[in-house]
């Protein structure tokens, strides 16, 4: 809570920073402008409630984007980008192997990374997950999405920045 009182600038939560939001739900009020939320489905409906259709979830994940003035990245087979202008956008990459321990990690390694170069928050969000799936389809496509662990797609980052020049 000390540090959502204080520091003003973009963050990235995920995992245990919402899961703590979602039993302190005063704490979303405090989230600074701007900053990334990644839940997965089951984080997003503790956070903000149960939705019973998928139009449902992207409905209220542009809501609630409005509201708190932040984007949120709904993990998943496509995973939806809200942002706070009431724009959504649907990644193209991934694949299933990436259901895997440590993948969300990876992202939101990712999403650090590019916000902290200076990347807008909206494009930090469309481009950390587009790589990341794209890291994630190269890995695959080596290994096979039955092998693939989170360190593949790390190992495989640099070939998916790349893809991006041709």
């Amino acid at each position: 809570m000390e540090i959502l009182n204080s520091y003003r600038n973009p963050l990235i939560l995920d995992a245990d920073a919402l899961n703590i939001m979602a039993r302190q739900k005063d704490l979303l009020k405090l989230i600074p402008a701007g900053s990334i939320l990644t839940p997965h489905p089951k984080e997003f409906e503790r956070l903000f409630g149960e939705t019973h259709t998928d139009f449902d979830r992207v409905s209220l994940a542009l809501q609630k984007a409005r509201e708190l003035n932040c984007i949120i990245v709904l993990k998943g087979h496509h995973t939806f980008i809200a942002t706070p202008d009431g724009k959504g956008f649907f990644n193209s990459t991934g694949n299933p192997g990436m259901a895997t321990a440590g993948s969300g990690d990876v992202l939101t390694g990712i999403l650090t990374g590019l916000l902290a170069q200076g990347y807008s928050s909206a494009a930090t969000a469309i481009l950390g997950v587009y790589l990341h799936g794209s890291a994630g389809d190269i890995a695959a496509k080596q290994l096979s999405n039955e092998a693939l662990i989170a360190g593949d797609i790390i190992e495989t980052l640099g070939a998916a920045f790349s893809s991006l020049n041709h």
